[in-house]
């Protein structure tokens, strides 16, 4: 068996099938989210699924915290209203009451929108830059010097309609690569993502649906909370000295909410490692988890990128295990029906009327399972990572982190639990050697906008 085998079939039959069950499956995503997270108590006793997650409290050493109710785990959940748990902008169809007073105060800057998913404070992003109206957006922000603009996420069932916070991206290098590209792209450019923004509103609507231009909005910088005091004065009074002292204690020692965010992780780092989980953390980053306010390197938001890393990570697994069976099938056909050799398998091409009624159903399924189970769990990640860019203060943030490491510790606790059920010696395993020849056929990922409904203007 070759040590690679690439069958771009499969892709050209996902993205062929991908279009028509996308709008049936955002026109209930709400539904989706919800139902996978209520559905994940009664799953959980009787088997695991991937995309069912709900929110427990598991800090290790508090053992108060797993015992809470059930209405008590519901108010905690910060995703317990689905897509309505995030801000959302009034929609651009939406006629505006009055024109906004922001303009007046200082701090409200004019900018473009782009409307690009969610991205986190502190961070690189390289974009190509093909659209007739945002080649015109960087043509404008490098003639007027101010070489910024907000990015914020899309509504995944409304169009026009976005996130009230976003955050600012600003321009470092722009590259010219229209002559290399046949003008296909028109800007390769990197950016700095700084802080994050509060969108107040749309100035120019109407420029959503001609697409004539791109969007500007009013903003305002949110400062970040680095729970920074004051030096005392000379006529400082005790309360006063008592309650820098407090917070003098609380940075150097790390606030409640930190310690149990700490312990959190490392209950999910042992039992990731318990359990051999494909997708985990090294045991070496439970002592390094970076959980301080503000915005340098040792910041929250550097644990933030790695959640979202990891819930990526875990959604390409879950991903290529609903893939095997079809792979195993597609594999013993090509070999089979198409008389091919394993150096023919390389760069191998079938129509998909080609296929056999049976295996044109599977692909139909499979379709159909991975809209079900994939789509719901990355728009929770989408979500998630929203709630966290929102919350007002540090703290805030802490605790959602903390939360939803809470729900992962608990989905792998059911997991630990039912696999104790079952012998480790079931019969019908798939043996190493046929898990190794069925992983070569190489089934490429579906892009994100294939998933989130975001802007197809520019890509990573």
């Amino acid at each position: 068996m070759s040590e690679r085998v690439v069958l771009p079939l499969l892709l050209a039959l996902i993205c062929l099938l991908n279009n028509s069950f996308q709008s049936e499956a955002f026109a209930s995503s709400k539904l989706f989210l919800t139902e996978s997270r209520t559905r994940s108590k009664i799953i959980e006793k009787s088997f695991i699924r991937e995309d069912c997650v709900t929110v427990l409290n598991l800090g290790a050493g508090n053992d108060a915290q797993s015992s809470n109710s059930d209405d008590e785990e519901e108010e905690e959940d910060p995703l317990a209203l689905g897509i309505d748990a995030v801000r959302w902008l009034p929609s651009v169809k939406e006629k505006p009451v009055k024109e906004s007073s922001n303009s007046n105060n200082e701090d409200v800057e004019i900018l473009p929108l782009f409307p690009l998913g969610v991205h986190t404070p502190q961070s690189n992003q390289i974009l190509n830059i093909f659209e007739p109206r945002y080649r015109q957006m960087y043509n404008d922000i490098l003639m007027n010097g101010s070489k910024r603009f907000v990015v914020t996420l899309c509504h995944p069932t409304e169009r026009g309609k976005f996130a009230q916070v976003g955050v600012m991206f600003e321009l470092e290098d722009l590259k010219e690569v229209s002559e290399l590209t046949a003008d296909q792209v028109k800007y390769i450019c990197d950016h700095r993502v700084t802080d994050r923004v509060k969108v107040h509103r749309i100035i120019n609507p109407e420029a959503w649906e001609s697409r004539e231009t791109y969007l500007q909005v009013e903003a305002t910088r949110l400062k970040e909370d680095d729970n920074s005091e004051e030096p005392p004065t000379k006529n400082a009074g005790i309360m006063d000295l008592f309650r820098i002292g407090s917070a003098a204690k609380t940075t150097l020692c790390g606030t409640e909410e930190e310690t149990m965010l700490r312990n959190s992780y490392a209950t999910l780092v042992q039992l990731q490692n318990d359990l051999q989980e494909d997708v985990r953390f090294s045991n070496a980053s439970v002592s390094t988890l970076k959980v301080k306010p503000g915005s340098g390197k040792d910041s929250l938001w550097e644990t933030v990128r790695l959640w979202e890393s990891y819930s990526q990570l875990r959604l390409k697994a879950r991903e290529s295990e609903l893939q095997k069976s079809f792979r195993s099938k597609l594999l013993k056909y090509l070999q089979n029906q198409k008389k091919l050799k394993d150096g023919d398998l390389s760069g191998a091409s079938i129509d998909i009327s080609s296929l056999t009624p049976e295996l044109q159903k599977d692909v139909m399924e499979l379709q159909k399972r991975m809209v079900i189970e994939l789509k719901p769990l990355a728009l929770e990640s989408t979500l998630a990572l929203q709630k966290i860019l929102e919350a007002d203060t540090h703290q805030q943030r802490v605790k959602i982190v903390r939360l939803f490491v809470d729900a992962e510790c608990r989905r792998l606790k059911a997991k630990q639990l039912i696999r104790g059920m079952f012998s480790s010696t079931s019969a019908g395993l798939v043996t190493t050697a046929e898990e190794e020849k069925v992983n070569n056929i190489a089934v490429p990922s579906s892009p994100r906008s294939s998933i989130l409904l975001d802007e197809p203007d520019a890509f990573q």
